[in-house]
């Protein structure tokens, strides 16, 4: 309760600021995404409305991670106050305590928490730039994202997107910092104090080769925050990391069991689109970071730094060989000692020009090369980052680097709607978010025509909620072959799911952030499913396809409108207007209850509908206060809260249809519904929702237990009916456009 009166007080300061006067900004969006959600035909547009109030999140270039919508951190106001107070800035949202250190244990030392200056004499962000020698590992099991961090220093457009330049010890130093990642589709701004926690004196975590040089140990604090504290960071993969520092699409490679026959080839495509790689050697359960004889740090992250086709002459023969380039984030002596090792015989059969293009050198600085064959020999696992299209500069561009094509769609798994579970439910597996995707144009280099596809599923907030015991889902996707008479039927039933094999899935479902997988598909049309493994498993998440020629992905929905009643309820208008014992008794009753005004109230209605269906079994326990009251506000034109007797014969007629449909998908006669149902019991209803609505509506009338009572189902019908009536008194023209003041949208909005 406490919870929500915060998110109300919150979005109503945004919303009713303005109130009596034009509609700001901020509330013709939200208002739009109501009416949209509500009522508005829209098909594809899922990008330009926001989601439901309680999902409302301004995620943007000045919003730090975790923070309400309406409560934003602004790193420049702030290092302003500091100037203007002569202050250093304190992050009250990241304290310098063990709670920002770890969540499920105390601290075994006494940790100091100190800021750089304290630390060390003359303190930089940057000592002579930035590069891949820079991050050094601590005590934090954080290896993953060093290896990111190592990556991201390579390109510079990326690196100042999430290192921002205007971070200082020297000019305007308030001892605030904000450093920007890539947060489920949008960039958010996290800002923090420069107060970093050490042991006698030294950072006990990430840290820079030169001592009085700062900015990876920030980095990693604003990356701790972001989650929720330090531990939240133990344990985690390099894609992970590269996508929050980049905004772009994670594989993942076993490369013990099913390495590609083609791998190489998607490493050379890959670096063509400037990818970003680690990879890794599978732990020794029973030593942490063990060493192999070949110098290689098992279940440690390691980057890879560039693959090169190098000119080879021996002197019985000369050809080309493939190497790889790779990084232990240790950056020390740590290295591989096996063939094109540092110093290694191999190294003088390459021609001293190519050995200079390469950039060579032998220092212990963990970096090394080795053959492509003993790559795929002695690792384990190799994870790319394939960047977003906005990620390559136009200088890169004119570099010869390539560009992806994205398309990227939000949705939610819902309990009871569209929380469907995988192929093995089949019943409920139909109910889960469909997307086409559309593959007209082979990819140029395809020699049999076909389209490579990358499917990334990503769920979201799961990390930072560690603390609270909240893990990954068991997740998954599958693919589906379709032609335009499929996709007459939005979305697709059952029937389709149970005669047609899937086309193409996700390797397996599995509890990792996001599951994704490389796919070659001939030109066609494709729906994808994404789901959990177990129906009824809640969870928010995004679905992004990267594709080497355009794939025109949109989600495939119904449009939110007013159809048909159901064959089966309405054949030819049976009876629902025409005289019955129980219709009749009932009009006696109200004007009974009425009285000399011949109107009554919601409490005269109550005693009319209670009395009325006290022998039905699917309203034993009578009408809510709620659904009388929404009753009378449908039809009360004049807003006096009461209806006349032809308001009230009107109001027994949709009743009458509204039962017959809840009767017919109540097979059992419990006087529930199950959730699943409430799509196609509204469908009969002539009702036409979305997903979305779907879900809204569940969220507000099903109970725990995934079911939805009679009196809840009238009250959905009661509300979905007047909320489009009040649109379409606007909507003159038909145009699916319809204009309210603020006052206006308040009051219809309130009584409705």
């Amino acid at each position: 309760m406490d919870e929500l009166k915060g998110l109300l007080g919150g979005a109503g300061k945004q919303l009713f600021d303005a109130a009596g006067q034009a509609i700001t900004s901020a509330a013709t969006e939200y208002i739009g995404s109501v009416i949209n959600e509500m009522f508005v035909k829209k098909e594809t547009d899922t990008k330009r409305f926001l989601p439901s109030i309680k999902n409302m999140k301004v995620l943007g270039e000045r919003n730090s991670g975790g923070r309400s919508a309406y409560d934003v951190q602004d790193f420049y106001q702030i290092r302003q106050q500091c100037l203007e107070n002569g202050t250093l800035f304190e992050d009250p949202e990241f304290q310098a305590s063990a709670s920002s250190l770890l969540y499920s244990k105390r601290p075994d030392r006494h940790y100091e928490w100190l800021r750089p200056h304290e630390i060390c004499d003359n303190p930089e962000f940057f000592v002579e730039g930035f590069s891949r020698f820079d991050v050094q590992q601590g005590e934090l099991g954080d290896c993953w994202l060093l290896a990111a961090c190592a990556n991201l220093t390579q390109d510079q457009k990326m690196f100042l997107r999430v290192v921002p330049e205007d971070n200082s010890f020297e000019d305007d130093y308030a001892g605030v910092f904000h450093f920007r990642f890539w947060q489920y589709g949008k960039w958010v701004d996290v800002v923090i104090d420069d107060r970093l926690p050490t042991y006698r004196g030294q950072l006990i975590y990430m840290r820079s080769s030169e001592q009085n040089e700062f900015w990876s140990a920030l980095l990693e604090k604003a990356y701790a925050k972001l989650h929720g504290s330090y531990e939240s960071l133990r344990g985690g993969t390099t894609c992970e990391a590269m996508e929050d520092f980049t905004g772009g699409v994670a594989e993942m490679y076993d490369l013990k069991d099913q390495t590609p026959p083609n791998l190489y080839e998607i490493i050379e495509k890959g670096f063509k689109r400037n990818s970003m790689f680690g990879c890794s050697i599978e732990a020794d359960p029973h030593v942490l970071e063990a060493e192999t004889s070949e110098g290689l740090i098992r279940g440690h992250a390691y980057s890879i730094t560039k693959i090169q086709l190098v000119d080879i002459e021996t002197p019985g023969r000369s050809g080309k060989i493939p190497l790889i380039r790779l990084r232990n984030p240790w950056g020390n002596e740590a290295e591989w000692n096996g063939p094109w090792s540092d110093k290694s015989p191999e190294w003088r059969y390459i021609p001293d020009e190519q050995k200079q293009e390469l950039g060579l050198n032998f220092d212990h600085d963990g970096e090394f090369w080795m053959s492509y064959r003993d790559f795929t020999r002695y690792f384990d696992r190799m994870e790319i980052c394939n960047l977003s299209p906005d990620s390559l500069s136009d200088d890169l561009l004119n570099r010869g680097k390539i560009r992806w094509e994205m398309s990227m769609f939000e949705g939610e798994w819902a309990i009871g709607t569209t929380a469907g579970g995988c192929r093995n439910y089949l019943d409920t597996f139909w109910h889960n978010p469909q997307y086409v995707i559309r593959l007209d144009d082979p990819d140029e280099d395809d020699e049999e025509g076909n389209c490579t596809v990358i499917i990334a599923l990503l769920q979201k907030n799961r990390r930072s909620r560690r603390n609270m015991g909240v893990e990954c889902l068991t997740i998954g996707f599958a693919v589906y072959r379709v032609t335009e008479r499929d996709l007459a039927q939005k979305p697709l039933k059952m029937n389709f799911f149970k005669y047609n094999a899937s086309a193409a899935r996700s390797p397996a479902f599995i509890n990792l952030r996001e599951v994704s997988c490389r796919f070659k598909l001939p030109p066609g049309t494709y729906v994808i499913v994404p789901s959990t493994f177990e129906p009824n498993e809640e969870g928010e998440f995004i679905i992004r396809v990267f594709s080497e020629t355009a794939n025109g992905m949109m989600e495939n929905d119904e449009h939110v409108g007013v159809g048909d009643m159901d064959d089966r309820i309405a054949p030819e208008d049976p009876g629902f207007t025409q005289p019955s014992p129980q219709r009749q008794a009932m009009e006696r009753l109200f004007l009974d209850v009425a009285g000399a005004d011949g109107e009554v109230d919601w409490v005269e209605l109550k005693r009319i509908l209670d009395h009325s269906f006290r022998d039905d079994n699917i309203s034993s326990e009578g009408f809510s206060k709620d659904v009388c009251r929404a009753m009378v506000a449908m039809l009360d034109v004049d807003h006096t809260g009461k209806l006349g007797f032809d308001e009230f014969q009107t109001l027994l007629t949709d009743i009458a249809k509204w039962k017959a449909v809840f009767k017919l998908y109540d097979t059992e006669g419990s006087g529930r519904l199950s959730a699943f149902q409430l799509r196609e019991a509204l469908n009969s209803a002539g009702y036409h929702l979305n997903n979305r609505i779907l879900n809204a509506l569940v969220h507000r009338y099903g109970s725990r237990s995934g079911t939805i009572p009679f009196d809840d189902f009238i009250m959905c019908a009661v509300k979905i009916k007047t909320m489009i009536e009040i649109f379409r008194e606007r909507d003159a023209d038909g145009s699916n456009q319809a204009t309210f003041s603020m006052d206006e949208w308040v009051e219809k909005t309130l009584y409705s």
